[in-house]
């Protein structure tokens, strides 16, 4: 999970169980106080009618049910009952309601003062009333129809709200971290991008000096000693090169010297050819890190549009004088986009050293001494694709196949240092183009060069 995702969510999660916490509490608060403010009305109500019955003279059972059908704070479905010192019922309201009572309650009022519980839908409330003369006891019991309706509606009030309000912070918060994130994702983005071709790629700064601008500052000064230790490193190889083809070719010349020398005899010229043939393949080896080390996002600037027909045709003309027992077919896709597509911008030079190099190591790997050369295009992209026959790779083998000094094992007894292929690949990165490995059939190589306009 990457870091946006993990901070959205971690947000979102607290968020939900925040406002559930707060839903929650808020509702177990409002129900007691439901509860409590209920409780309270029924001991007025209790309070009264004893009070009524006690203390006013002229106020008689039938009256106080009168008062209780007209009172303006009747409540519903109430129904109460007042008790003398003896547990005798001496007051009962006229609505149909019931109380379940027993002498146990009144016993328990007399000591405690006070309870209140419920009963199914109903909700009753005992108080114990001293006086001088008597003792009484009160239980009344009604429904709080008013309160539960609030509750009811406060519960899918809070229910609702809570289904609302996360998803909007599900979907708000995704999109401000993935906003707030967005100058990491252009970083990482350009870092994805950075290669040996693009070591001059800096990450622009804003004026902010947050984190990420932090990071992103020491990350150029980073790229700029890369940079720097990159460059020096180039030059020390095409400096080193340089300096060893020169005493190289002296040594080839005084060889070749020695060797058409008549004086010379014939097991010397035999060891010396030896001698020579090492040589020469140090020099090849030398010339290919000198094209490793010159290879730069240089040589694409001021570059001309050139037909890669025209480079391939000197390749293979390049080709034919270095090895003239090789055979190269050509093929030629028809198409009518075929000729917009050969037309590629680029170096003519690096260009020629890349085909170069796939013939050469199309025609040293055939079992025959044959490749076949074919243009084609593919969604409106040049393709050329190289084939021949002979031992093929193994897939842990095409996985190395561009990386330096990589021999597979077809290349036993045949001269060479793994350059070749890592050259090809270096100059097409460059130009923005592609070179992929696959065995279409059996013992068949395939090399396919994508080129983009």
């Amino acid at each position: 999970m990457t870091l946006k995702n993990r901070i959205s969510l971690l947000v979102s999660l607290l968020f939900t169980i925040l406002f559930g916490l707060a839903s929650t509490l808020i509702f177990v608060l409002y129900s007691n106080f439901r509860k409590e403010e209920f409780r309270d009305r029924l001991e007025i109500k209790a309070l009264s009618n004893i009070k009524l019955l006690v203390n006013v003279k002229e106020v008689d059972d039938q009256l106080l049910k009168m008062i209780d059908q007209n009172s303006i704070n009747k409540l519903y479905d109430e129904k109460t009952l007042v008790f003398d010192s003896n547990y005798k019922l001496i007051y009962s309201s006229i609505d149909d309601a019931k109380i379940n009572w027993s002498i146990n309650d009144l016993k328990y009022l007399k000591k405690h003062k006070t309870f209140f519980k419920q009963q199914g839908n109903y909700e009753v409330y005992g108080v114990f009333y001293d006086t001088k003369d008597r003792d009484f006891y009160a239980l009344i019991s009604a429904k709080d129809d008013y309160g539960k309706r609030k509750l009811l509606f406060l519960r899918y009030t809070l229910i609702i709200s809570y289904v609302f309000f996360t998803c909007i912070c599900w979907v708000l918060t995704s999109f401000m971290v993935k906003k707030a994130m967005n100058p990491l994702s252009i970083f990482h983005q350009k870092i994805k991008n950075i290669n040996e071709n693009n070591l001059d790629t800096r990450v622009s700064l804003k004026d902010n000096k947050n984190e990420i601008d932090l990071i992103a500052n020491e990350f150029n000064f980073m790229m700029d000693r890369i940079e720097i230790s990159y460059q020096k490193q180039k030059e020390f190889t095409a400096h080193a090169s340089h300096e060893l083809r020169t005493p190289l070719s002296r040594i080839t010349s005084q060889i070749e010297n020695v060797v058409s020398d008549s004086a010379t005899s014939d097991k010397g010229k035999s060891f010396l050819k030896v001698i020579l043939s090492d040589v020469n393949q140090l020099t090849q080896l030398i010339h290919s890190l000198l094209i490793l080390s010159k290879i730069d996002n240089k040589d694409r600037e001021n570059s001309e549009v050139h037909r890669m027909d025209e480079i391939l045709f000197s390749a293979i003309e390049n080709q034919n004088k270095s090895f003239p027992d090789f055979v190269i077919h050509f093929e030629m896709e028809e198409s009518d986009s075929l000729d917009s597509a050969l037309e590629i911008k680029g170096n003519k030079n690096l260009l020629e050293i890349a085909l170069g190099n796939v013939l050469k190591n199309a025609c040293v790997y055939s079992d025959n001494k044959q490749a076949k050369v074919k243009i084609s295009t593919h969604n409106n992209h040049l393709v050329i694709s190289v084939y021949n026959t002979g031992e093929t790779l193994s897939e842990m083998e095409q996985e190395n196949l561009f990386q330096p000094f990589m021999r597979g094992t077809n290349a036993k007894g045949t001269s060479g240092f793994g350059l070749g292929l890592r050259i090809v690949q270096r100059i097409l990165t460059l130009h923005d183009c592609t070179i992929t490995y696959s065995v279409p059939e059996k013992n068949t190589n395939l090399f396919r060069l994508f080129f983009n306009q």
